[in-house]
């Protein structure tokens, strides 16, 4: 951001001073990606990912005060405008022009159009994808055994909602007063492009939540990806066919949720890995961590579960929640398992916090790092109710539409560090 805390298009130059293979450009000139390197999940991995993504950030934060700018962590930027989403703030790299230009070519050249029904209204056309660089997430890769990846994914699918809700982190775009989680609508519609039929009729986005759970093998959901989607990009590689060149590719342009990646390592061993989309990135860094500890207690305790927790909740059940969290946050409405209906809060209070606590129990992390991240972190979090989403909202409510003093104090309340759950409206 700027001084205004306003997006600053400068990510060539800001990523040349970082200067590191954790830091990468995004979509716009205004984005950019930061990661982890692989962590096992045991001990203090909370802790030491806590660590890294710390040095990361401030690493982040130095390089744009050079340019007189900042960094910040949100689902989508309260300050940002729509006429700033234009191809001028386009990123460099020919991937991000080619995915333009195939988008456009298969929809005929006809306009992205954006229609949002929240607490207000939104509409917007663009004969872009920069709309896209309107969302920002936290992206969790789990490698998993390929015998259980099936579970995996079924699983995440279902654990959706809750981390959408408790993740909430973008109530607001273009000054509108929209979704819990605005990012969900906005990403399925800024790069819809005709597919498939899915079982209901309805068309199958590039981005989406899926049309069911996995039967028997996740080697299902590569199948429906190369005979459902058109090829995007449309790239000729030379390198060994062993290096899975061509599916990594394709399936990297299809923005499911919870998308199962294959990935390999320097040897060329590949490894499977469930990488869940659901998350808004910030608010904090222990916000972050919490929402990765949240996720994978929740899956390691059902994964053993039996009967399993998607043959208890149907696909319908598990989609429907989702979007309803999506937009209601933890006020939700959900269907859980065997048909019961209640308050998405109240069942994380009653059963999901402890599931996930068993979890990471389970899994040997350390207890300290449970009772921070998890019991404190996120428990707090659920238990008031004050998730980015509604901060954001509370500080409106307060302040009137100042966006730019909303998200100054954002700026602020992220650089100390401390968790949502104690931020205050001044």
């Amino acid at each position: 951001m700027d001084g205004d805390f306003s997006p600053a298009p400068i990510n060539e130059p800001f990523l040349g001073l970082v200067s590191s293979h954790l830091v990468v450009p995004e979509l716009s000139r205004f984005n950019f990606e930061i990661n982890s390197t692989p962590h096992p999940v045991a001990g203090a991995l909370f802790r030491n990912m806590g660590k890294e993504l710390a040095g990361v950030w401030e690493n982040c934060g130095q390089a744009a005060a050079q340019l007189g700018a900042r960094v910040l962590a949100i689902g989508s930027l309260p300050t940002l405008c729509d006429e700033m989403l234009n191809l001028d703030n386009i990123s460099a790299m020919n991937r991000y022009h080619a995915l333009n230009r195939e988008v456009l070519r298969l929809r005929e050249n006809r306009p992205l159009e954006l229609n949002i029904e929240g607490r207000e209204t939104l509409y917007a056309q663009h004969h872009d994808v920069m709309l896209e660089a309107a969302t920002t997430s936290l992206q969790i890769h789990l490698q998993v055994n390929a015998g259980e990846a099936a579970r995996h994914y079924n699983l995440s699918q279902v654990l959706s909602a809750p981390m959408v809700a408790v993740a909430a982190n973008s109530p607001y775009l273009f000054t509108r007063d929209l979704w819990e989680e605005t990012r969900i609508p906005v990403f399925e519609q800024a790069v819809r492009v005709a597919s498939f039929r899915g079982p209901e009729g309805g068309t199958v986005g590039r981005v989406t939540f899926g049309t069911g759970y996995c039967r028997d093998s996740i080697f299902e959901v590569f199948l429906e990806n190369l005979d459902g989607f058109p090829v995007l990009l449309p790239l000729v590689f030379e390198k060994d066919i062993c290096w899975l060149s061509h599916l990594r590719l394709h399936n990297g342009t299809i923005w499911r949720w919870n998308r199962p990646l294959i990935g390999l390592n320097d040897r060329g061993r590949p490894h499977i890995r469930i990488e869940h989309r659901v998350p808004a990135a910030g608010p904090s860094l222990p916000d972050v961590i919490g929402n990765i500890a949240f996720y994978i207690g929740l899956v390691h305790f059902y994964l053993r579960r039996e009967p399993a927790l998607d043959a208890l909740i149907p696909f319908d059940d598990a989609r429907r929640n989702f979007y309803r969290a999506a937009r209601l946050g933890m006020e939700a409405t959900v269907r859980w398992s065997r048909g019961r209906e209640g308050p998405l809060r109240d069942l994380m209070i009653k059963e999901l916090l402890p599931a996930a606590r068993k979890g990471l129990v389970q899994l040997g992390i350390a207890s300290a790092d449970i009772a921070y991240y998890l019991d404190e972190v996120i428990g707090r979090r659920v238990e008031s109710g004050r998730t980015g989403a509604r901060w954001q909202r509370d500080f409106i409510a307060r302040h009137g539409p100042d966006f730019k003093a909303l998200t100054r104090a954002y700026f602020e309340n992220q650089a100390r560090n401390m968790p949502v759950y104690g931020w205050e409206v001044a």
